[in-house]
């Protein structure tokens, strides 16, 4: 039986993808989930026409993430933090306080978008990715210096 995917689904496929899979699992499972759709005439010409549209808004979105990712390269944040004779900082910068420092900037990033392996620890210079899109990435400049 084939159905169009509603929701991304690990091992089965993505959003709009046709897919054939047992008559039982899309009757008792994805069909009343939601997860599907049967895989008809009528709804994959509905499937054709919500791809054209979403194409459009993909593009749309990915004209503001470019413009975006320019405001934010063009910030370099300068934070003062209390920090210990060996430049170690007392606490840490944290992908919260990037997102507040950001926003007092008046750019609405959220925090889970800001990438950081780990917080920063130490006074220096750091280069640090935010996401913008999944296949949009910036890069934001944080000059961490010792308060006196």
């Amino acid at each position: 039986m084939k159905v169009i995917l509603q929701e991304n689904l690990e091992n089965l496929g993505h959003i709009g993808d046709i897919v054939k899979v047992a008559p039982g699992y899309a009757r008792n499972f994805l069909i009343p989930k939601g997860y599907a759709l049967l895989a008809s005439e009528k709804n994959t010409k509905a499937l054709e026409h919500a791809k054209r549209q979403l194409e459009y808004k993909k593009g749309k979105m990915l004209e503001q993430a470019k413009a975006l990712v320019a405001k934010i390269e063009a910030i370099t944040l300068n934070l003062v933090h209390a920090a210990g004779e060996e430049g170690k900082l007392f606490g840490s910068v944290t992908n919260m306080e990037l997102a507040e420092q950001l926003k007092a900037q008046g750019l609405e990033i959220d925090r889970k978008k800001i990438v950081l392996a780990e917080p920063i620890k130490h006074i220096g210079e750091y280069s640090i990715t935010v996401k913008v899109q999944p296949e949009v990435t910036a890069t934001l400049k944080v000059n961490v210096s010792k308060a006196e």
